[in-house]
């Protein structure tokens, strides 16, 4: 249940028949303190409308294949939109908070930028392979043996408390400010603040304030009467106003009219 709720979170709206749900596979063990998982969306709108997904995406990196071309991704600021029209398929790599920054020595633009920005990688013979490979778990020993070939060696703990504390943000909703989630990790305010410009690219408060949002829109999709003021309370934002303006800034509409139904978001480009 936990990993259904995480694959919805961030999610705005719900994809049409023909748009397969997203697949994960769990990278080889090595790995796992910088790759979080492997992913993978497909789809078949052929004689079918085109569908916008847009998502409130998570405060994480990726690096993403499609049509023999590899891409990277730091964490988006803002709503993604994605048009999707007749078949294709992306498979990607959702990095660790920190793990992204660990391959490339800094944190990562927000993107799109050549995956052959990584040292040592081969992004042409990747996406080749990956993009010719059956299904997900074709392409994830792919993505095994590119990835261990450039990591890095003992992990920094810096990659692991990053990693902590944007679990910490999303799972416990206790934690509403900086000084919480601070408290929580045993760490002064101004070195959780160093540690996620260095290691994210995002402040902790950016990453806070994103999985308050998600939780909102998440509320919004399940549909039924909400009491804005009391979630805005409950969210931590200073008033239902203070939520709206912020949910808004994020989605494109305000929350009341998106759990309507209402999108009043920006047009859908093709990105990633």
């Amino acid at each position: 249940m936990e990993r259904d709720l995480d694959d919805r979170r961030g999610v705005l709206r719900t994809a049409p028949h023909g748009v397969e749900p997203l697949r994960r596979r769990a990278p080889a063990p090595e790995l796992l303190p910088y790759v979080a998982w492997y992913w993978s969306v497909c789809w078949d709108l052929r004689g079918r409308p085109a569908h916008r997904q847009s998502t409130l995406p998570h405060p994480s990196a990726h690096l993403t294949v499609e049509e023999g071309r590899a891409w990277l991704y730091g964490p988006p600021r803002r709503r993604f939109d994605r048009l999707l029209a007749g078949q294709g398929r992306v498979v990607g790599v959702r990095f660790t908070a920190g793990g992204l920054a660990a391959f490339l020595g800094r944190p990562a633009a927000e993107g799109p930028v050549p995956a052959s920005l990584l040292p040592g990688l081969d992004a042409a013979h990747l996406a080749a392979a990956v993009t010719a490979a059956a299904d997900l778990d074709a392409a994830g020993p792919l993505l095994d043996r590119a990835l261990t070939a450039i990591m890095p060696g003992r992990p920094d703990p810096a990659v692991l408390t990053v990693e902590q504390a944007v679990r910490l943000a999303g799972e416990d909703r206790s934690i509403l400010r900086v000084t919480d989630l601070a408290e929580r990790l045993g760490l002064r305010v101004r070195a959780l603040q160093r540690l996620f410009a260095d290691q994210v690219g995002v402040s902790p408060g950016w990453v806070i304030r994103r999985c308050r949002l998600q939780e909102a829109a998440l509320r919004a999709t399940d549909g039924g009467p909400i009491d804005w003021a009391g979630l805005a309370a409950d969210l931590g934002y200073y008033d239902q106003a203070h939520l709206i303006r912020e949910f808004t800034a994020a989605v494109g509409t305000p929350p009341a009219r998106y759990a309507e139904g209402v999108d009043s978001g920006p047009d859908a480009h093709p990105s990633r």
